[in-house]
C-alpha cells in the first residue's frame, strides 16, 4: 500500500462502504485508549457489518453498535444504538482538537466516561461538540463515501460499514 497519505499503517483503518474506501488516520497521542479500542473491535471484526444508525445531514454519520447493529447478526433496528461492546466502557479524553469535518468522535450517553464502540463522522465543523467528546481520528479519504451514506434516524434501510480492517493487516 503506498498512499502517501498514510504515514502509520497500524494506526490507519480502512473502512469499506458501498460506494468505496475511506481511510481513517487515528491519533493514538492525542486519545489512545480510543484508538485502542477502535483497533480491537476492528481486529475482532465486530465492526463489520454495523448499521449506521443514526444519520443526520449536515451533522454526523454514527455507527459502532456492536451489540445490536450488526446487519447480519441478531441486527435490531429499534435497539441499534443503544448497545456497545462486552469490553468496559471508556474514560474521556477530550483534547484541544475541534470536530472539523471528517474527524471521528467517541459517540456516548450524557456520563463523559460512557464512549464504548460506537463512533461519528462529522459532515461538517461541528464546533459546539468541542471538549465534550472524544476525537481520536480524521478520514484522509474517501470523505465522498461518508457524505453519501443514508439519511436517518435511523434510516428504514440504513447503510453499513462493510469491512474495517487495520491497514497493517491488509
Amino acid at each position: 500500500m503506498a498512499d502517501t497519505e498514510t504515514k502509520d499503517l497500524e494506526n490507519t483503518i480502512l473502512m469499506e462502504l458501498k460506494d468505496g474506501t475511506v481511510t481513517i488516520e487515528l491519533l493514538p497521542d492525542v486519545a489512545p485508549l480510543h484508538c485502542a479500542r477502535m483497533k480491537d473491535l476492528v481486529r475482532t471484526g465486530q465492526y463489520d457489518n454495523v448499521a449506521f444508525h443514526r444519520v443526520i445531514d449536515g451533522f454526523m454519520a454514527q455507527t459502532g453498535d456492536v451489540e445490536h447493529g450488526n446487519m447480519v447478526d441478531n441486527f435490531n433496528l429499534r435497539a441499534a444504538g443503544t448497545g456497545g461492546s462486552k469490553l468496559p466502557n471508556l474514560r474521556a479524553e477530550f483534547s484541544k482538537l475541534p470536530h472539523d469535518r471528517g474527524t471521528i468522535g467517541a459517540a456516548r450517553s450524557q456520563n463523559p466516561d460512557s464512549a464504548n464502540s460506537q463512533f461519528f463522522i462529522n459532515f461538517s465543523d461541528n464546533h459546539f461538540l468541542n471538549g465534550q467528546y472524544t476525537v481520536y481520528g480524521r478520514v484522509t479519504s474517501g470523505m465522498e463515501h461518508v457524505d453519501a451514506i443514508t439519511r436517518g434516524e435511523p434510516a428504514p434501510n440504513p447503510d453499513r460499514m462493510i469491512s474495517m480492517k487495520v491497514a497493517a493487516d491488509a
